[in-house]
């Protein structure tokens, strides 16, 4: 019988319970217990308190020195963190004025990364995901959507998920994987749009399905990459393999979002460009609307319309969209605190999408929430008030995180 372990006191658990899956709230939703503990059973919560009233059920306490408020460990439902190289050089010709699709057009861009990248070894790809999971963890990401999509070869892109794979074997954070073969048609591919697609299909699906290496297919739908009608015709035959689906959807230029809509994708990622229509029909969908203020931040342009989205009864995550080109930070909770701060989102609304929001966008139900039965995933901050998490934009990091059960100590 596996112990009864008592984690606190916390001056604040904040749990997220009881809030709904769509639309606005106001922070007063939000259920925060006062000098709280939580009861955990290996890698499950049991059950959530006072300390006090906690303390004749634990076999063992695990006592939190210092003031605390824990949230739930957060979820980045939308990252690229696995490739090779930088592209520096891209940030400074965006800052002198170029656009992002002028870049590409120079040489620049997605195709720049796939080069170094199908340099890199597995072994090396493997290394440098299990870095920035790293530094993803220690500000209190405990689960990370990982994409391919910079290999753009049946070769290539299987040495990705492998080595993503490999990665979230040691890594303290989880690791989800995601086939962006997709992303663009490489420039020495010696065919069409539509006959990569075909290729990809044929060739890449089945061996993902083989070896599980995913669930999960993305595409990217833009100007220079794939129309709606192309990735619709692909997804489908994603669909009848038993994949779900995620959408690179409006970021410059309208489409992607109707597509997640019609084949009932997990999310719609990105928005920038979404109009008035794109978001009622969002709003009016099941379908994640991912917001990723990283991108806005990088590329110097709007951010998604979060709040609009909300104000409608849309399902609004955030991530990061760690990646080497158009965003570059990969700081979570800086980003979030940030599109809260230009969309005028409370702090529930930007707690909910990078906790049980994300979660939904992964379709993961076990985790999002300090919640029995959920895994005890935490994140406990040095403060006495949980409004000060976002207050501080970032700069206030964990200083305990709990994965699976298991206490990580930042000090």
């Amino acid at each position: 019988m596996e112990q009864n372990v008592l984690i606190g006191p916390l001056q604040q658990l904040v749990t997220m319970n009881g809030l709904p899956p769509r639309g606005p709230m106001s922070d007063s939703d939000l259920e925060v217990i006062e000098n709280a503990g939580i009861l955990i059973q290996g890698n499950i919560i049991k059950k959530i308190d006072s300390f006090e009233k906690l303390r004749s059920g634990a076999s063992e306490i695990e006592q939190i020195d210092g003031v605390h408020v824990a949230i739930p460990g957060l979820i980045d439902a939308h990252t690229h963190i696995c490739f090779a190289g930088s592209r520096a050089q891209d940030y400074a010709m965006r800052n002198a004025g170029l656009s992002y699709l002028e870049i590409a057009r120079a040489g620049g861009g997605i195709w720049d990364t796939v080069q170094v990248t199908r340099q890199a070894s597995q072994h090396e790809l493997t290394s440098l995901t299990i870095e920035r999971a790293r530094k993803m963890f220690v500000k209190g990401v405990t689960t990370i959507e990982v994409k391919s999509g910079y290999g753009l070869t049946i070769e290539h892109e299987l040495k990705m998920l492998r080595a993503i794979r490999e990665a979230n074997k040691h890594s303290r954070a989880d690791l989800i994987p995601t086939c962006l073969a997709a992303h663009i048609c490489p420039k020495d591919f010696a065919g069409t749009l539509a006959e990569y697609l075909d290729y990809l299909a044929e060739v890449l699906l089945p061996i993902l399905k083989e070896e599980s290496l995913t669930r999960r297919i993305d595409a990217f739908i833009e100007d220079g990459a794939f129309s709606p009608a192309l990735v619709t015709a692909f997804f489908q035959k994603a669909i009848a393999m038993g994949f779900e689906l995620t959408v690179h959807a409006d970021q410059f230029h309208t489409g992607g979002s109707s597509v997640a809509i019609q084949l009932k994708a997990r999310s719609a990622d990105h928005l920038e460009a979404s109009g008035d229509d794109e978001i009622v029909a969002l709003a009016n969908s099941d379908v994640i609307a991912t917001a990723l203020p990283g991108a806005s931040i990088g590329l110097g342009c709007d951010f998604a319309p979060a709040r609009k989205i909300l104000d409608l009864g849309g399902k609004l995550a955030i991530a990061s969209d760690w990646n080497p080109g158009s965003a570059p930070m990969g700081d979570l909770l800086c980003q979030a605190s940030i599109l809260g701060s230009f969309q005028k989102l409370t702090n529930a609304e930007v707690l909910a999408g990078i906790t049980y929001r994300a979660a939904e966008a992964l379709g993961l139900e076990d985790r999002g929430k300090v919640s029995p039965g959920n895994v005890a995933d935490l994140c406990l901050f040095p403060t006495k008030d949980y409004r000060e998490i976002l207050y501080h934009q970032g700069m206030l990091h964990p200083d305990i995180v709990f994965k699976s059960g298991q206490m990580v100590t930042m000090r």
